[in-house]
C-alpha cells in the first residue's frame, strides 16, 4: 500500500526545535532542489497497486536514503544513525521536522534497494540529469539578463567572460557526469562465478590460438568438462559451506 504525500517539503517547511532555519547553501538542500521527486513518485506509486496493508515509506525517504548511503559510503546502520543526528539529512529524505527518534530501522534499507533495481535507477538518474541541466540553463539565462541590465548595451560586459567556443565556431554541447544513483555491480575477486567465466574465456583463447597454428600440435589438455561439472555441483547449491567454496575456487584456479 502506498499513500502519496500532500506536497514535497521545501526548506521553509522544515521545523527545527531550537529555532533558526536551514542554510540554503548546504549541499543536501541544493541536491533536494535538483531531484524531481514528483516525477519519480509517479512511477514509484505503481509498485504498490494494492490499497491494503502497511503504508510504504515515501519515495523521497526511500530513494533519498539510498543516495545518502552511496554518496557517503555508509553501512546500513551508520546511514540510519547519520540521518538521526543530522537535520539536513532528515530534510533531504522529506521529514517535516527534526526528530530524535530513528525514522526507520536498518532493515528497511534492504527493502529500499529491492525497489530500485539497476534499470529503475538508470531511469531516475536520467531524470536528475535533465532537471539539473534545466536548472543550470535557467541560472545562465538569469545571469545573462543581469549582465544585460547592468551593462545597458545588450552585449557582453567587460566583467563577463565570453563562452569557450571551438575554432570552428560550433558549440559541441555540455557534458554532465553524475554518479548519484550508479549501482555497484562489482563482484569480489575470488567469486566462484567470476573464476568460471575467466576459465571459459581462457579456453576460448586456447582454441583460437590452436586453430591459428593450423592444428599442427595437439591441443593442451585443460579438463574443461570436468571443471564445468565441478563448478555446477557447487553453484547449484543454495548455501554451500565455506570448505566447499574454498575447494571449488582452488579447482577453478
Amino acid at each position: 500500500m502506498y499513500r502519496k504525500p500532500d506536497k514535497q517539503r521545501t526548506i521553509d517547511d522544515f521545523i527545527l526545535p531550537f529555532s533558526g532555519k536551514l542554510s540554503a547553501d548546504n549541499r543536501w538542500v541544493k541536491l533536494a532542489q535538483i531531484i524531481p521527486w514528483d516525477e519519480i513518485e509517479k512511477e514509484y506509486a505503481f509498485m504498490f497497486p494494492s490499497d491494503r496493508g502497511n503504508v510504504a515509506k515515501p519515495v523521497r525517504m526511500a530513494l533519498g536514503t539510498l543516495i545518502i548511503q552511496v554518496r557517503c559510503g555508509f553501512t546500513d546502520r551508520e546511514t540510519v544513525q547519520q540521518i538521526t543526528e543530522n537535520p539536513y539529512l532528515q530534510y533531504f529524505i522529506g521529514l517535516k521536522e527534526y526528530q530524535l527518534t530513528k525514522p526507520f530501522t536498518p532493515v528497511a534499507l534492504v527493502k529500499f534497494r529491492k525497489r530500485f533495481n539497476a534499470k529503475r535507477l538508470a531511469k531516475i538518474n536520467e531524470l536528475i540529469l535533465k532537471a539539473e541541466t534545466a536548472q543550470k540553463s535557467e541560472e545562465e539565462d538569469k545571469k545573462q539578463k543581469d549582465n544585460h541590465n547592468n551593462d545597458g548595451s545588450g552585449g557582453i560586459s567587460e566583467e563577463t567572460e565570453a563562452p569557450n567556443i571551438p575554432e570552428d565556431g560550433v558549440n559541441q554541447g555540455i557534458l554532465i557526469l553524475d554518479a548519484t544513483c550508479t549501482p555497484a555491480d562489482m563482484r569480489f575477486p575470488t567469486d566462484l562465478g567470476l573464476l568460471n567465466e575467466a576459465r571459459e574465456k581462457l579456453d576460448m583463447i586456447i582454441d583460437t590460438l590452436h586453430e591459428a597454428n593450423g592444428k599442427v600440435s595437439k591441443r593442451p589438455r585443460t579438463y574443461r568438462l570436468k571443471a564445468r561439472r565441478d563448478y555446477l555441483s557447487v553453484s547449484k547449491q543454495k548455501s554451500p559451506r565455506k570448505e566447499q567454496l574454498r575447494k571449488a575456487v582452488k579447482k577453478q584456479l
